[in-house]
């Protein structure tokens, strides 16, 4: 179009000035030299969306020139733009330099376009590549944190399936335990009958054996010993209830936290394993404006922890009260089995002691005083066996001294110290029980020494009382559940 406009330039009377992108005026040649890329509008293609569809629609259009008989169409003849015969003088507008220096700047511009358009082309491919490996290299990241995630939730579910079924085994253990206690109370109760019977039994008695003895000293003591007992369990009994109570809130925390931690670890194990030509993704536009979280990294892992750390707590608590439990019904079961045996003892010295004094009156004197003499030996062989029970007592306590001393962690329960401590407990139970048979043996030798003038004057006392120790009392204590039966094992 511009070569065939050049072409008849003075068909125009009036010619249109032409756009300084095609030739500049002579009066602003020299300055537009200067500027090696002048401000002019951008062509109708430049401002084409970026799209390879508009670019070959645009292409396609082929110009064509229309014959100059179809375009002079319409216009009169006064119109018309005289013919160059009739013209005696042809108008020039520029010179040749001005249209060599117009072809130089419009080469110039053109390469300037070209290397703007290569330079444009090489930023945008790194910019490209430079924006595809950044996209990667976050979205690798972001696979990696949430693999990271994925694991440390992980590790956290299987802490708490792990304290979780500590904590379940412990309630299930102290719900054993507690099903024993309560046999045990129940097999107590049969015990505290007989020895209420007995010392109802007794009150019978006439005349001078109607006294405050031995015997009856031990069924009060077994009576003491069975309450005693009985109100151990009790108070133990309901410490545990309120203990299941609370192993049970913590096991409610735990799997109230694993659920969550399951349904946030399938969250995050699917996000980990998403990828760009998985199933399913798609865009969801401001999500990343939504900030639905309540916790951070170390709040989350602080909560799991805090479940952990209680439910442990509540776990050592119930491990120590079972412990104390598993304790608590042997001793009870040994102290009123010991009580049992001594109130027996006692019920058989008394009626040896009553059958003997009935049946032999006149040789009572010498086996009394054998009796007395027998009785001191045993008073000296209880008090040197009492004696004998100190060094390993001071042993074992000392032991237990120089253990405390152990540094920070070393200090452990562990089997050496149960067993230091249950030294300790069995010596002194050992003791007491030496103590208590040497007042047994004091009393009965009391007895024996009281006996020798007074058992003539009472055969006939002595035989109801014989009637009513042997007969009844000892009759009714065959019945005395069996050591097993107050352990009341499962």
């Amino acid at each position: 179009m511009d070569s065939v406009r050049s072409a008849f330039p003075a068909k125009f009377a009036h010619p249109r000035s032409m756009p300084t992108r095609f030739l500049p005026a002579i009066h602003t040649t020299a300055s537009s030299y200067k500027n090696p890329f002048p401000n002019r509008p951008l062509p109708q293609s430049y401002s084409l969306p970026w799209m390879p569809s508009t670019y070959y629609k645009t292409a396609a259009i082929k110009p064509t020139l229309a014959p100059l008989a179809k375009s002079s169409q319409g216009i009169t003849a006064g119109e018309k733009l005289p013919s160059l015969s009739t013209r005696t003088t042809v108008f020039t507008r520029y010179t040749p330099e001005d249209w060599y220096k117009s072809n130089v700047t419009n080469c110039r511009e053109s390469e300037a376009s070209q290397k703007n358009a290569e330079r444009l082309r090489a930023d945008t491919s790194r910019l490209i590549d430079d924006k595809y490996w950044q996209t990667k290299k976050m979205q690798v990241e972001s696979t990696r944190n949430l693999g990271v995630r994925a694991n440390d939730i992980a590790f956290w579910k299987s802490e708490l399936r792990h304290e979780l079924d500590e904590v379940i085994g412990e309630t299930n253990a102290l719900t054993d335990v507690k099903t024993r206690l309560e046999r045990a109370l129940a097999e107590s109760e049969a015990p505290l009958q007989v020895a209420q019977e007995c010392l109802l039994h007794r009150e019978k008695r006439m005349g001078i054996d109607l006294v405050r003895d031995n015997v009856e000293e031990q069924l009060l003591t077994e009576v003491d010993v069975i309450r005693s007992c009985r109100e151990k369990m009790q108070q133990f009994l309901d410490k545990a209830k309120a203990q299941i109570l609370s192993n049970r809130a913590a096991q409610h925390k735990l799997e109230k936290d694993l659920a969550n931690k399951q349904v946030a670890h399938r969250i995050d194990d699917r996000c980990h394993h998403l990828m760009n030509t998985s199933h399913g993704i798609s865009y969801y536009r401001g999500v990343e404006q939504v900030d639905a979280t309540i916790s951070v990294p170390e709040s989350w892992a602080k909560f799991t922890n805090d479940n952990i750390l209680r439910s442990q707590s509540q776990r050592a608590a119930s491990a120590k009260l079972r412990g104390d439990i598993e304790n608590l019904l042997p001793v009870t079961a040994s102290e009123m089995r010991r009580q049992f045996n001594a109130v027996n003892v006692a019920f058989t010295k008394r009626i040896a002691e009553m059958a003997d004094a009935k049946r032999k009156t006149q040789t009572h004197l010498a086996k009394t005083l054998q009796e007395i003499f027998r009785m001191e030996r045993n008073i000296e062989a209880i008090q040197k066996a009492i004696r004998d029970q100190g060094p390993p007592l001071k042993v074992a306590q000392t032991r237990l001294d120089e253990r405390t001393r152990r540094p920070n962690m070393e200090l452990c329960r562990d089997t050496a110290q149960l067993r230091l401590v249950n030294e300790v407990r069995d010596i002194g139970e050992t003791v007491q029980t030496l103590q208590q048979q040497l007042r047994d043996s004091e009393d009965a030798l009391q007895m024996l020494v009281r006996a020798k003038a007074v058992l003539q004057h009472d055969l006939a006392v002595k035989a109801n009382s014989l009637f009513i120790d042997q007969e009844k009392c000892m009759g009714m204590r065959k019945s005395f559940p069996s050591t097993a039966r107050l352990l009341a094992p499962i």
